[in-house]
């Protein structure tokens, strides 16, 4: 664990501020929700939560059956990491955090479809482009993304309009199972 140096105090009800830098730095936003930890040397640790993340096992079985019935790649993302994908190397994307340019696209809340005139990677230094993606709402917050994606200029062999309703339909299905 690294020591910032930063110290707070504690108010009447109990609320503590966790300073600007720090919510910079770990992409911490208004709203987000943190999980608490204590250990037994009385440390009390703040993670971020991830409700995504938590079906993990959910959502990499959803994406490997669109890869494998309609041979298209997709990769689930929460807010700030690949969470599961299929069709392309789950070693390099797994886990690892969304590119600035797919973070934009699921705070816009809406559908997006590559244009061609840009290129939206879904991490950096990855080669996957994102083709179509579709923010993940539930009760009204957004949670993450499915995206479906190409490597190399390899296009699904799926229509377009297909493809969108595929990414669409995963994107509302795994909201409706967060929703509590």
């Amino acid at each position: 664990m690294k020591a910032t140096g930063i110290v707070r105090r504690i108010d009447d009800l109990g609320r503590v501020v966790i300073p600007k830098e720090i919510r910079r730095t770990m992409h911490i936003r208004e709203g987000d929700p943190l999980e608490i930890y204590t250990d037994r040397e009385g440390e009390v640790i703040f993670k971020k939560y991830s409700p995504i993340g938590e079906m993990q096992t959910f959502s990499a079985q959803y994406a490997e059956t669109l890869y494998k019935t309609c041979s298209l790649p997709v990769v689930i993302c929460d807010r700030d990491a690949v969470t599961a994908c299929a069709g392309i190397p789950k070693k390099e994307y797994t886990d690892r955090k969304i590119s600035a340019e797919l973070d934009r696209i699921i705070e816009n809340r809406s559908l997006y479809n590559a244009n061609g005139h840009e290129d939206v990677f879904v991490v950096d230094g990855g080669a996957a482009k994102v083709s179509c993606a579709m923010p993940i709402i539930t009760d009204g917050d957004v949670t993450g993304c499915v995206a479906s994606v190409s490597v190399d200029g390899a296009q699904s062999g799926l229509a377009k309009d297909a493809e969108t309703k595929l990414v669409q339909t995963a994107a509302g299905f795994l909201g409706r199972q967060l929703e509590g």
